[in-house]
């Protein structure tokens, strides 16, 4: 049955709909009259030599492509679902050698390596340090008079610092790395004033800042992580171009999207007053996961088939790309009761927000769950009347639920 809701020409990837708002209301259409639907592009529009793809937005449905990469892949035309129109195919081909765009075999080879980062041991090493950074943060912004933007002042701050922690970053160069990231995924943005060239130039920058740490540790090994993954040159090693793009990712999935989260879930407890009062006396388990499914920091990805399938009654053809839309599925209410309620207290929570399961869930959710913990505890000891003062400013994206500003007063 068509959707009517949805009109001609609409598209769930248009950076200037997410730059306003996450699309709700025709998520919950489609889910309803059109669970996969056909939303077409004009050739080279998201950076391909196609006609559109396919809108897939209903939670089993995410699962079920998510957990078959035999038939869809993440390979073939990368998991970015839009890049810049001008984009060349080399640079987007280049891409697919980031963790995030392989397929089994060979991401499961570099998947095994680099797990060792994220085992709960190493986490829990990490986790004094990073309560202690919480707190700084959180009091270095109580310092400020007035109001103040809670993205700089302190969403940001936590998943760098844990991101370089994890693999060694010196504390001076941590500012590069922020730098670098940021201008990874702001080329949609016109107030950035970012192009893709400076957004490539930033990649360089960063895989060859990693790189650089790689042949160091190659040559010197130490008790760190960094001389775990690479120094060894054998099956069980990263080679030094392969650490350089894992840290290119990490940039960006785990400092990028854990930051939008904090952002997000500061912005629902102070429209939800009931939820943060709930938080502040109780402090729930539940609450990260919440967050993170309230937030979704990555509204989609996208997969490409390998074959002739079918999914959603429609008929997908080999080589379509597939949009797999988490923000879509993580309010589906065959799912989630109430779904469009913010509950910290919601359990179970199968959220997608860490990916719909299979090779490409998210290596890092131990960690993003631990800094998201951390740093709203931090929050409700040290400035537990927070306001709003302002609604949040929107990135311009195609596929990240971004917040490049949050204006806050204690």
């Amino acid at each position: 049955m068509p959707c009517p809701a949805l009109p001609d020409g609409f598209d769930f990837t248009d950076p200037d709909l997410l730059h306003h708002r996450v699309p709700l209301p025709e998520f919950a259409e489609l889910r309803r009259a059109e669970p996969v639907r056909w939303i077409p592009q004009t050739a080279n529009l998201a950076g391909f030599q196609d006609e559109g793809y396919w809108a897939v937005t209903r939670h089993a449905d995410v699962k079920y492509v998510s957990t078959h990469p035999e038939i869809f892949s993440s390979f073939l035309n990368t998991a970015i679902i839009r890049f810049n129109e001008h984009i060349e195919r080399d640079a987007i081909d280049a891409q697919r050698l980031i963790l995030l765009n392989m397929d089994p075999p060979e991401h499961t080879r570099v998947r095994q390596i680099v797990q060792r980062v994220f085992t709960p041991r190493a986490i829990r090493a990490l986790e004094e340090r990073l309560r202690e950074r919480a707190g700084a943060i959180v009091a270095g912004a109580r310092e400020n008079s007035g109001s103040f933007d809670f993205v700089t002042s302190v969403a940001c701050e936590l998943p760098l610092q844990a991101i370089a922690e994890l693999i060694g970053i010196p504390q001076d160069d941590r500012a590069k790395i922020f730098d670098w990231s940021n201008k990874m995924i702001a080329y949609d943005d016109p107030e950035y004033a970012i192009t893709e060239q400076v957004g490539q130039e930033s990649a360089t920058e960063l895989i060859s800042y990693a790189m650089n740490m790689a042949a160091d540790r190659k040559e010197c090994p130490a008790k760190d992580i960094v001389s775990t993954l690479v120094a060894a040159e054998d099956e069980g090693s990263l080679r030094s171009d392969e650490f350089g793009f894992f840290v290119l990712m990490l940039a960006v999935a785990g400092n990028e999207t854990t930051r939008n989260a904090i952002t997000h879930g500061m912005h629902a407890f102070l429209t939800h007053p009931e939820q943060w009062e709930l938080y502040k006396r109780e402090r729930p388990a539940t609450a990260a996961e919440e967050i993170v499914r309230w937030a979704t920091p990555v509204v989609s990805f996208q997969r490409t088939a390998t074959q002739d399938t079918e999914l959603g009654g429609k008929r997908i053809k080999k080589g379509d790309r597939v949009g797999i839309f988490y923000a879509s599925a993580n309010h589906d209410p065959d799912v989630f009761e109430n779904p469009e309620a913010f509950d910290i207290t919601r359990d179970p929570n199968p959220h997608l927000g860490f990916g719909g399961g299979g090779p490409h869930f998210c290596l890092g959710k131990s960690l993003a769950v631990l800094e998201i913990d951390l740093i709203f505890n931090a929050i409700a000891d040290a400035m537990p009347g927070l306001r709003l003062v302002d609604d949040p400013r929107r990135l311009r994206s195609a596929w990240i639920n971004g917040v490049k500003e949050l204006r806050v007063t204690t």
